[in-house]
């Protein structure tokens, strides 16, 4: 028996339209492997930062962290999710082509638009049922930024192009700005909260999580991210937020000393937030099922052999199709 078989009394048979009060929270450590840029948009905008408390109490002095907002964060897993539906037809047609994200043209029907929601200017629309909020780096900002100086040099890999014609002085490289990054090593910590899914949709989800690696701006350069799941927990109710658990973490790592270390062991953070998730589990008015880190490891073991096998993977994917009462696409 899988370990999604075993707790499949905390996830739904078959998908509703009406809300069943089951939730699966994901614990997230994303471990930034590369420099990264978090912003709103346009280059040469800063990061994404806000003021908050270091630790749990309320005497914690006040730090600036630094935010991927939720938007980043699932737009790039539903992507990855969109890429896969696709390379197995499993995204359906429209009137106006084929389903995609941004266009006004959801399908209304594939995994995706039944997950992530979607909203037609016909008048159709899906709430999301998965449940995000901004990303807080578990360090001060202070610690894990930095800036970098960028140029747009010409074909002489100078920033100077020599005269092209008698009389011309020459021309001066214009192209020169600065961005702020993230340094590699920095970790930021999330929940996503699934909502009435069922165990096809879970694997889906967790799969789009684990197989996404590119985050924020520039990505096709920097941002290269690994997101490792530190805990699962199955309820009747929402827990507690991403800032909450943030802050818990930084409190159990940093101890008794003035300041947390950069970088962390990431084993050391994932055991941290561990013990938070616990200690915050005391304020949730609600049934609360924490999966043993031994059940985790099984679960994305189980995850890599599904992953690994196209057609086993196709036929759970078809499956949880079907499952919305939709026929196939057409091959």
């Amino acid at each position: 028996m899988s370990v999604i078989d075993t707790y499949a009394g905390h996830l739904l048979t078959n998908y509703s339209n009406n809300p069943r009060g089951k939730y699966v929270s994901i614990f997230l450590v994303r471990r930034i492997e590369s420099e990264a840029i978090f912003r709103t948009e346009g280059s040469g905008e800063p990061l994404n930062k806000e003021f908050v408390h270091a630790g749990s109490s309320a005497n914690s002095p006040v730090v600036q962290r630094v935010v991927i907002s939720k938007r980043k964060q699932t737009a790039v897993e539903r992507r990855t999710g969109r890429e896969l539906l696709r390379s197995l037809n499993l995204l359906f047609s429209t009137k106006d082509g084929v389903c995609s994200l941004n266009a006004n043209n959801p399908c209304e029907k594939c995994i995706d638009c039944m997950a992530y929601g979607y909203a037609a200017g016909g008048g159709g629309a899906q709430r999301s049922r998965i449940i995000t909020d901004d990303a807080f780096s578990l360090h001060p900002a202070s610690l894990i930024i930095d800036t970098k100086t960028f140029n747009a040099p010409f074909d002489n890999t100078s920033p100077w192009l020599p005269a092209q014609k008698e009389g011309d002085k020459g021309k001066r490289m214009t192209g020169l700005g600065q961005d702020e990054y993230v340094r590699p090593q920095a970790i930021f910590l999330d929940i996503e909260t699934l909502h009435d899914v069922t165990p096809g949709e879970l694997r889906y989800v967790l799969g789009n999580i684990l197989r996404s690696t590119r985050y924020g701006a520039i990505s096709s350069r920097i941002g290269k991210v690994r997101n490792t799941i530190a805990g699962i927990a199955f309820s009747d109710c929402e827990l507690f937020s991403n800032l909450e658990l943030t802050q818990h973490t930084y409190d159990v790592l940093r101890g008794n000393a003035d300041e947390l270390e950069f970088p962390l062991d990431e084993r050391a953070v994932v055991q941290a937030v561990g013990e938070a998730a616990l200690a915050l589990r005391k304020r949730v008015l609600g049934q609360v099922t924490l999966l043993p880190s031994n059940d985790i490891g099984t679960l994305i073991e189980e995850l890599g052999i599904l992953y690994g096998d196209e057609e086993q993977l196709r036929n759970d994917l078809q499956a949880t199709t079907r499952s919305y009462g939709r026929n196939l696409p057409e091959a």
